[in-house]
Parts: structure tokens; C-alpha cells; sequence
């Protein structure tokens, strides 16, 4: 069953860009992250020049050949185009009918060796570089420091230190990506946009256009709209974040339906901190049995990335 509702709710996060303890907010923000896993914020300080250079940027990286989309094919360190048919959410779905452009956290200094596989040199298509790493680079660079305010609220919701989900996050594994729905004509059986999943990581940061397409799934196992909301992003919990806080924040289903009628865009940040990051919910001391084990951030992302993405199969 799908249907429509309210039950997203809409906060109103400016006392956070501006570093204010708004006890309303972190309510609202607990409430939401607890019961639906997802929110619309509004006044979340990304400036609308910054949101539609990169939307100019990444329709028109779409728009060129497959030879050129292919010189930036994606690298080991998830960096790059990645082709329509590169992403299976899980053993049972059938392929995404999407493609994405990825980058991630700025390189460190003089080529400095990492120790992750999600860590790496960006590539930019040669098309219009300079404007697209620019426009690119600000659109990571607002949403990073957006998902870092959001996740010092979150602490703080709990009644833990402001940094406390943020004490290792000067080298972070958060990726950045335009997402492209080419519109479908005729569509198979189970085939979506984006197929039922959990995000892998801590938190998700999405400004959707005005095309819509997102569902969500809630408690009670209905799809949900989500429909794009003026002057709004969408943000919701991941699979981290759910281990961190004993499943006490929800890392809910959810999906994205083929568009028929018009192409499709979404501007995204998946915010991720340090690889050494340790995902222990023992230590929010949280009532109830530990539901996980604790695991670094890294060795999830790793194996979650190994299983969704066709580049990363060493079998064959």
C-alpha cells in the first residue's frame, strides 16, 4: 500500500546553523529521528546559488556522451561516474535504473597516503572543470557542514557532548553525489529508480527536485510519499547511526520510483566520519540489551559497498 502523509515532519533547524541550543528543535529532531527516520528541514543555511549552480553543473555533465561520462568512470575509491546498472541495494532486487557522479572530502595535502578505500583523488570531467569542481566542491562543503550541525543537535538531543558523534571527522569518509532518474517508457516488475534500502552510514542529506519520487516506509510496513516540499531538504538516519543509538534512531526503508514523464535529479551528501571511528552503542549507555557488535566505520562502509556495487565484485 502507498499513500500520502504528514507524518514527515517539517523542523526548522537555523538555531542550529547558528549554534543555538534550541530546546524545541532537538525535540522535534529526536522525535523525528526516533519515529520516522526522515525530516524536511527548512532554513537549513545552504544558499539556493550554491544548490542551483550544482544543478546546472550535473544536468550538464549528464548530458554528454558516454565516451566522455566514461573518461571519469568510477574509481576504487568510489570516485566518479557510476553507469546505470552499477548499484544493487540488496541480493534481491533487481539493478537501479539510475546514474551518479561521486566525489568525496577534499584530497589531503601533498598526495598524503590514506588508509581507506573510500578515501582518494576526486576526477572531474574535463568538460567546464574548473566550474564543475567548484560548483561541486560548494555543494559538499555546505551539506558537510550542515550534517555536522544537525549531528551536534542530535548529541545534544540525547543529552551526550556536542562532538560526541563528531570527536574523529577531520579526515570523513562522506561522499557526495548528483544522482540522475533518466525517465522510464515501459518498466519491468520491481524495477525503481533507487530499489528498497537502508542508507549505509550515519546520515543522508538530500535536496530532491521538483519532479518527486521518493517513498519511505514506515513503522507499519505502508510506502509513504515524500513528495519534494519548497525551500526544504530531506534528511534521514542511516544504518550507523541506528547501530550507534541501539536502534533507538530509525534507519527506515525506503525507495525512489522511475519517473515517466521528465528526468529526475537529486543533489546528495552521505555524511560519514573518520574510518578508525568506533560504532559502539555502549557507549551512549542507552537502556537495553546491545543489539550489535561494535564495528569501526570503515569496516561497515566497506562491506555494506562490497555487497551494492557491481565495480567493487572481485569474484570474476
Amino acid at each position: 500500500m502507498t499513500r500520502t502523509t504528514d507524518s514527515i515532519p517539517i523542523v526548522d533547524v537555523e538555531p542550529l546553523t547558528n549554534g543555538e541550543a534550541c530546546p524545541q528543535t532537538l525535540n522535534a529532531l529526536r522525535r523525528a529521528n526516533q519515529e520516522a527516520g526522515f525530516a524536511y528541514v527548512r532554513n537549513h543555511g545552504i544558499a539556493s546559488s550554491v544548490i542551483d549552480a550544482a544543478r546546472q553543473s550535473a544536468v550538464a555533465f549528464f548530458q554528454l556522451s558516454q565516451a566522455e561520462k566514461s573518461a571519469v568512470t568510477v574509481s576504487r575509491q568510489h570516485r566518479g561516474w557510476l553507469a546505470q546498472g552499477e548499484a544493487r541495494m540488496s541480493d534481491n532486487e533487481s539493478v537501479d535504473l539510475k546514474e551518479s557522479f561521486i566525489w568525496g572530502a577534499p584530497n589531503e595535502p601533498n598526495g598524503a597516503a590514506t588508509n581507506h578505500s573510500l578515501q582518494g583523488p576526486n576526477q572531474w570531467p574535463d568538460h567546464n572543470r574548473n566550474d564543475f569542481s567548484t560548483h561541486a566542491s560548494a555543494w559538499f562543503e555546505a551539506a558537510q557542514h550542515l550534517a555536522e550541525s544537525l549531528l551536534r543537535g542530535f548529541a545534544r538531543s540525547l543529552d551526550l557532548s556536542d562532538n560526541f558523534f563528531l570527536s574523529y571527522s577531520d579526515r570523513p569518509l562522506s561522499r557526495a553525489s548528483y544522482v540522475f532518474y533518466p525517465r522510464q517508457s515501459t518498466l519491468s516488475n520491481n524495477q525503481f529508480g533507487v530499489a528498497p534500502h537502508t542508507d549505509f552510514g550515519m546520515l543522508t542529506i538530500l535536496c530532491q527536485d521538483e519532479v518527486g519520487g521518493l517513498q519511505i516506509e514506515n513503522a507499519d510496513g505502508e510506502w509513504i510519499d515524500a513528495p519534494p516540499v519548497a525551500d526544504t531538504l530531506v534528511v534521514n538516519i542511516g544504518d550507523l547511526l541506528h547501530r550507534w543509538t541501539n536502534g533507538l534512531f530509525r534507519s527506515a526503508r525506503h525507495r525512489v520510483m522511475c519517473p515517466q514523464d521528465s528526468d529526475r535529479l537529486s543533489l546528495v551528501l552521505a555524511y560519514d566520519p573518520n574510518p578508525e571511528t568506533l560504532i559502539d552503542a555502549a557507549d551512549l549507555a542507552l537502556s537495553g540489551s546491545i543489539q550489535e557488535q561494535p564495528i569501526t566505520c570503515g569496516d561497515y562502509l566497506d562491506w555494506r559497498f562490497s555487497k551494492a556495487f557491481a565495480y567493487r565484485d572481485t569474484s570474476a
